[in-house]
């Protein structure tokens, strides 16, 4: 009866064990930075780390989000310079640069100024600005006329605005990525407004993670044309279908600048998606890109071959046309 009595509480204990082990898929969603979130990671038990999300969410809002009037970023854009940076808004300025300088201004976080000059929008004609207002916006624009020095920005023209939207979703992403990782989660993805990271796989289904990229569809609709599998990579997709402007003569404009001439767009290049090992880079490099048109991206990636690109086009008779570059993946 003993005997009996042991070998029941060993498979008893067994199979809790067992039953314990099995793989769970952990999933959150959630609003941050005027859009929404999800996480996924698999663990052997549910795990909620929805007050770390928010913590995360409050303390890079606080440092970069030029929505809210009183973070780091806003009282530097309004001539505070005695604004000390975190760690956070010191990456992205450092990456800020770096892509900069590689791009030959193509990227520029301090062009926002002429985005808002344009009145940029889903709707509505493009605004008409005069060639002398957009020489005195250009005045301050570049991101060679600003420096990080002691951990404080300095700006050699006070009324340069510096705006981090362009790869700040991309960095909230690995910031999520990493924040797994130290917990030791090696299979998760995460996603913040459609730009995503992803490591490992799903082990609950087997599979690797699939993404999809979007078609650059200007009703507003969703549909995906391509899905690939995600793995240990982050990607980030830039594109003009969702913000533009139509001119008198119907021709469309991308809401993103130059920011040598400050005249916006008009580009045949509807979707640029990007594969890189951060999605902060992913991100920055995606917007580059959509500014630099297809042929000079081209040009570009021939030097930059860690970069896997997927351009979505119009060609000459405005059939949609897609190219992949340095191995981005079909499925």
């Amino acid at each position: 009866m003993i005997k009996k009595l042991i070998w029941g509480l060993i498979i008893g204990s067994l199979i809790s064990c067992k039953e314990d082990s099995k793989l769970k898929l952990n999933y959150k969603k959630g609003e941050a930075f005027g859009t929404t979130f999800s996480v996924q990671f698999i663990d052997t038990k549910e795990v909620d780390f929805s007050k770390s999300y928010d913590s995360l969410i409050e303390v890079i809002n606080t440092s970069m989000s030029t929505y809210i009037n009183d973070s780091d970023i806003s009282k530097i854009n309004q001539g505070d310079s005695t604004i000390v940076v975190d760690e956070h808004f010191q990456k992205v300025f450092n990456t800020s640069k770096k892509i900069y300088k590689e791009t030959g201004g193509a990227f520029d976080p301090t062009v926002g100024v002429l985005v808002n000059a344009w009145d940029f929008g889903p709707e509505g004609k493009i605004k008409a600005l005069d060639s002398l207002k957009i020489d005195r916006l250009l005045i301050s624009v570049g991101l060679n006329k600003v420096v990080l020095k002691n951990n404080k920005i300095i700006k050699k023209y006070p009324k340069t605005y510096i705006d981090f939207n362009a790869l700040a979703k991309g960095y909230a992403v690995d910031v999520f990525a990493e924040f797994l990782e130290r917990r030791g989660f090696e299979n998760y993805l995460v996603e913040i407004g459609g730009e995503i990271r992803g490591r490992g796989n799903n082990l609950v289904k087997e599979k690797p993670w699939k993404i999809g990229v979007e078609d650059p569809n200007f009703d507003e609709t969703q549909s995906y044309s391509k899905v690939i599998s995600l793995q240990n990579e982050a990607m980030a997709t830039s594109g003009s279908y969702r913000k533009f402007k139509i001119d008198e003569n119907g021709n469309r404009y991308a809401h993103i600048i130059d920011a040598k001439t400050g005249y916006p767009h008009k580009s045949n290049l509807l979707s640029v998606s990007i594969l890189a090992q951060t999605c902060m880079e992913a991100d920055a490099y995606a917007t580059a890109l959509m500014s630099m048109g297809l042929e000079k991206s081209k040009q570009f990636l021939k030097s930059h071959p860690e970069l896997k690109v997927y351009f979505i086009y119009e060609d000459q008779n405005k059939v949609l046309q897609t190219l992949s570059v340095n191995g981005f993946p079909e499925n």
